[in-house]
């Protein structure tokens, strides 16, 4: 739900202000409730504890019928004098009001007992007050009162009311400062996001502007000082990757001279040596077609690959990919007739190449090639890809133990095979197919 930053910062600072409004509301509310509660058991409870004390030394223990019916008469509000199984006449009956066990409890308590409850229309306060002999011990003679508390309660509720109407009332402040805040905050963060997606397409002069003292102009000057390194780092690997591979081609052509008598001439050699010859002349050729992968590789870093597009029947193109390599009676092929684009035929051969290729070493058969209207399918009946492996499947020199390697373990097949596609303003997907195996998907704007 809240996946960019800017609606979690809003989110967090809303919900802050919202905790701080609330428990200020309730601290409030609690306080006020607990004020108004007490001021009005105590406002009822205070004057009958004084008359009970003013009466108890005239009260006779234990006393008959008509002491009950003269403390009850001078008693006030609504109040009851209990003994045992008598009670005050002309006074309210308590069973409905005064719990059972509050009146099990004055029999042996020494001090004044009350209770809210909140089991009538409106809450009260029932107070149990026991009558003592001179050495403190309880005479059976209770003094049972209560008071509604429903006054007290709607204030109570008003003030709560109130609360909660400033709580709503803070919410719209907050959101606008919410947002004026995240705004402030994210502008520089969406630059930096805007400038590391730049750096990370391939444009390594993009720089960020350095504003202010904070954390996040600290950030900025950071980002900047990476992106210099970085681009002076791998502008000096593309020399040095261009410049290996440029001399390397000089001597690779005469070892693959040399490397091609000796093929000629093995049968004739000793048979260690000519064991040793052609592992030489195998070797002589994984390192040439690695150094051409590395220059093509380096021309795609340099900008100076270019497309030579026409107009070109797809599924010949790709007929005369597989027969070129002697695959054709290894592939099971759809090719319709009649699909057509603008393609650069070589850069069509060489992804061609690379999917098929790859299929055929590290995929189980039967490997497939389909042509669709914009599409290019290469799948076959192997393990599959690793799922770790498969988001790093096009990087270059990328390898894993059960994931596939490229162009006869150079590294680079399908990374080249991607910056084609990618020239060609397509793309390459790689998954696993529900009934195993793997999927090189080629679409292209045909």
């Amino acid at each position: 739900m809240f996946r960019g930053l800017k609606p979690r910062l809003m989110a967090a600072f809303l919900l802050l202000t919202l905790l701080g409004a609330v428990a200020a509301a309730g601290a409030s509310y609690a306080t006020a409730r607990n004020l108004l509660l007490e001021d009005a058991q105590n406002s009822f409870m205070n004057p009958l504890v004084e008359d009970v004390r003013n009466y108890a030394p005239r009260l006779r223990v234990p006393p008959d019928q008509q002491d009950l019916d003269d403390f009850g008469s001078f008693l006030r509000g609504s109040a009851t004098v209990v003994y045992e199984n008598l009670r005050a006449r002309n006074t309210p009956d308590p069973s409905a009001l005064v719990p059972a066990e509050m009146r099990e409890a004055l029999k042996t308590s020494r001090t004044v007992l009350w209770q809210r409850r909140t089991d009538q229309a409106e809450p009260y306060v029932v107070i149990g007050i026991p009558l003592l002999r001179a050495d403190g011990t309880p005479t059976g003679v209770q003094v049972l009162a209560w008071t509604s508390l429903g006054g007290p309660q709607r204030a109570i509720d008003s003030f709560a009311t109130a609360a909660w109407v400033g709580v709503s009332l803070v919410l719209p402040l907050a959101l606008g400062l919410a947002l004026f805040t995240a705004r402030g905050v994210l502008r520089p963060v969406r630059r930096l996001g805007a400038a590391a997606r730049a750096l990370g397409s391939g444009r390594l002069d993009t720089r960020v502007d350095e504003r202010g003292s904070d954390e996040l102009a600290d950030l900025a000057r950071t980002f900047n000082r990476a992106a210099e390194q970085l681009e002076s780092s791998q502008a000096a690997s593309r020399r040095f990757v261009a410049d290996v591979s440029h001399e390397l081609r000089t001597p690779l052509t005469a070892m693959n001279a040399v490397t091609a008598v000796l093929d000629e001439d093995a049968a004739s050699l000793p048979e260690d040596t000519a064991v040793a010859a052609r592992l030489v002349s195998t070797e002589t050729r994984k390192l040439t077609r690695l150094v051409n992968d590395l220059m093509e590789i380096s021309r795609f870093d340099e900008g100076r690959n270019v497309l030579e597009l026409d107009e070109w029947d797809i599924s010949t193109a790709v007929r005369d990919s597989l027969a070129a390599r002697g695959w054709s009676s290894s592939v099971e092929a759809t090719l319709p007739d009649g699909i057509t684009g603008r393609v650069d035929r070589r850069r069509l051969d060489v992804i061609v190449a690379n999917l098929v290729g790859n299929a055929l070493k590290h995929g189980g058969a039967p490997v497939r090639v389909v042509v669709r209207p914009g599409v290019i399918e290469v799948s076959d009946n192997g393990p599959g890809i690793p799922p770790d492996a498969l988001p790093h499947i096009f990087d270059r020199f990328y390898k894993a133990d059960t994931a596939r390697s490229r162009s006869e373990g150079s590294g680079l097949g399908l990374a080249i095979a991607w910056e084609n596609a990618r020239l060609h303003g397509g793309t390459i997907e790689a998954a696993n197919a529900p009934s195993g195996g793997a999927v090189f998907t080629l679409r292209l704007p045909w």
